[in-house]
């Protein structure tokens, strides 16, 4: 490491597909295409959520979730 220390809202975008996936991995299928995050629920529906940051995919699987619990 060069002694630069990575600041609190750094992402390490190789990183945050696995932990994604290790959080939502059961109900999701997590990926990433150019520039594109996207999770495909396993479910009968197969709904396709999109965000362009690990944190905007995060925050649509939680709508999903929420929504879900609803129905």
């Amino acid at each position: 490491m060069n002694g630069a220390r990575r600041g609190v809202f750094n992402i390490d975008e190789n990183r945050a597909p696995e932990a994604l996936r290790l959080a939502r991995g059961d109900a999701y299928d997590i990926g990433v295409h150019r520039g594109v995050w996207t999770a495909i629920s396993r479910d009968d529906e197969h709904r396709t959520l999109t965000g362009d940051t690990p944190d905007a995919l995060n925050a649509a699987i939680r709508a999903d979730w929420a929504r879900e619990g609803t129905l």
